[in-house]
């Protein structure tokens, strides 16, 4: 895998998530099956997600779907899909019951496992150099009038 950065602004022109809620700060690395990223907005006064000052671990998970929306958008597997739905999670691990208190950058790794057309699996990883966060499988199914699957 190759480093090909690009900042929070260009993230956010190519996800459906606008403003705060582009969780993601930078774009480390991609290939056509995996996509690295960070983070640093779970330390955010404001975060979006945050329940009386709190980010709970669970949204990481957030984090990793805004990094497969990424991954899609820049492979093409999303390509003309107006949207895409995070349907399911499986084997999801949580480490911690907390973001907002993590010193380190959070590290966001997804992996493409499958890819049927109108939808893709992935295994996503979250974590800081101190450790895991989050670990799982997630299923994003594709509007199928968009990719022409459901005709």
């Amino acid at each position: 895998m190759t480093p090909q950065t690009m900042d929070r602004h260009a993230i956010a022109r190519r996800i459906p998530h606008a403003g705060p809620m582009c969780l993601l700060t930078e774009l480390l690395q991609w290939d056509d099956d995996r996509l690295v990223c960070r983070a640093s907005t779970h330390r955010a006064p404001d975060h979006p997600m945050a329940v009386d000052g709190r980010v709970g671990a669970v949204c990481a998970v957030e984090y990793a779907s805004q990094a497969m929306a990424l991954h899609g958008a820049l492979t093409g597997a999303s390509a003309g899909a107006a949207a895409g739905l995070l349907t399911t999670i499986r084997d999801l691990r949580l480490h911690r019951d907390r973001l907002d208190d993590l010193v380190g950058d959070l590290h966001i790794t997804v992996h493409r496992i499958a890819d049927a057309g109108g939808a893709v699996s992935y295994g996503f990883e979250v974590g800081t150099p101190a450790g895991p966060v989050a670990s799982g499988r997630a299923l994003v199914m594709l509007d199928a009038a968009a990719t022409g699957a459901g005709r």
